[in-house]
């Protein structure tokens, strides 16, 4: 196996993100030189898939996964995991690619890994902030969050929050052709079954901005589908626990910062 796929790959889904993908990946690779870079296009129309495979053509650290259709947040990412698996990466990253996410944080993320399963990029523990968002989205975010954590007894500050790195033993472990979240609510589905599955899962401080370039994919159904699809779990994650014969829950890890406790 070559050094590069011991390393980290870094899993980036697009979609009409011609403008902001080569400044992303150009931060990315200078914050992590070693790492690489999984783009999922999912059938872009304003070129981003053909960008991406410019940029690919260019450096080796560049891999191109296309998809013919828009289907979803949640299904890219699943397609982004299966090829990591395929082609042997060890360390698995989820990274937006509209710059929201600080690719120049990410090293903090993989020192927090060496002692985890699962490194959730927070907002909203000290430390973490959201920059330029409106109120009303902020609010939304947050109250999301709360309600999240105590319907699912999530012991997590941001389940919604999409800037992740796992260990590809977890990604092995978790059944991910069980999920069918379209939207954002795929960041809380994996989260929560990775804490029921007894996964090491800890918390750090980011700093969330929001995108200059391109458009928002967020929705009215994207946020339907998650209050609709939580509180659903949460009631039965509360039935499973009293029904006879069921498997005990777990106790779940206990949400960190990286470096404290």
């Amino acid at each position: 196996m070559s050094p590069a796929r011991d390393g980290v790959l870094v899993v980036v889904p697009t979609y009409n993100e011609v403008e902001s993908l080569a400044p992303v990946l150009a931060r990315l690779h200078a914050a992590v030189p070693a790492a690489h870079a999984l783009v999922v296009d999912d059938g872009s129309p304003d070129g981003t898939g053909a960008l991406a495979d410019a940029l690919a053509a260019a450096d080796e650290r560049v891999h191109v996964l296309h998809r013919t259709e828009k289907a979803g947040l949640g299904p890219a990412y699943v397609a982004g995991f299966a090829w990591a698996r395929e082609h042997g990466w060890p360390v698995v990253v989820e990274m937006d690619a509209d710059g929201s996410h600080p690719p120049e944080q990410l090293p903090d993320l993989l020192t927090a890994l060496a002692d985890a399963d699962l490194v959730l990029g927070s907002r909203y523990l000290p430390g973490g902030r959201v920059v330029d968002w409106p109120w009303f989205r902020l609010a939304i975010s947050r109250v999301g969050n709360v309600y999240t954590r105590r319907a699912l007894r999530l012991p997590l500050t941001d389940a919604t929050g999409g800037f992740r790195a796992v260990r590809a033993e977890l990604l092995d472990r978790l059944p991910f052709d069980e999920v069918a979240s379209q939207g954002y609510c795929f960041q809380v589905d994996w989260a929560w079954r990775a804490v029921r599955s007894g996964a090491r899962v800890v918390e750090v401080p980011i700093v969330f901005t929001e995108r200059a370039a391109g458009r928002s994919k967020m929705s009215s159904s994207i946020v339907g589908e998650a209050l609709a699809r939580v509180t659903w779990w949460g009631l039965l994650d509360r039935v499973a626990d009293r029904l006879p014969g069921r498997v005990p829950r777990p106790v779940p890890a206990r949400s960190q910062v990286a470096g404290g406790r």
